[in-house]
């Protein structure tokens, strides 16, 4: 797929031949008689990580830069298993953390063992301001 512009959206409309869930089944071959046949699971009905960049792109061709972001970001989390998403949201909750060093030490965990940059760095952005408003300490 080119990059992604306005004229892509919505991607099920534009794309389902080729936009494809994580098992590899098209967009447009999901439906309710396939769920039925059995040829159809719940892995076919979760967001993939081209999906997302496909929608990324969609987003920054309509000049929403942080929309974009944060589905970049949601691709970076595709093989990032659930426990560790909640453990990294839960660490995100004020007070859930007493100091910089544990963000940090998260952020590269997921920087180093999943290749999520994009996330390590919002995580060390958001270490950045609870050190500024005093939600943890050094």
């Amino acid at each position: 797929m080119k990059k992604p512009g306005l004229c892509d959206y919505p991607l099920s409309e534009t794309h389902g031949d080729t936009i494809c869930g994580p098992q590899g089944v098209p967009l447009d071959k999901i439906t309710l008689e396939a769920v039925i046949a059995g040829d159809v699971g719940i892995e076919d009905l979760r967001i993939s990580r081209d999906a997302l960049l496909a929608q990324a792109g969609i987003a920054r061709a309509a000049g929403r830069d942080t929309l974009a972001q944060n589905f970049e970001r949601g691709a970076e989390l595709i093989d990032v298993p659930g426990d560790v998403i909640m453990q990294t949201y839960e660490m995100l909750r004020p007070g859930r953390v007493q100091n910089r060093a544990e963000l940090a030490a998260q952020a590269e965990m997921l920087r180093v063992e999943y290749g999520a940059h994009k996330i390590a760095s919002f995580i060390d952005r958001a270490a950045g301001i609870y050190l500024q408003r005093g939600l943890i300490d050094e």
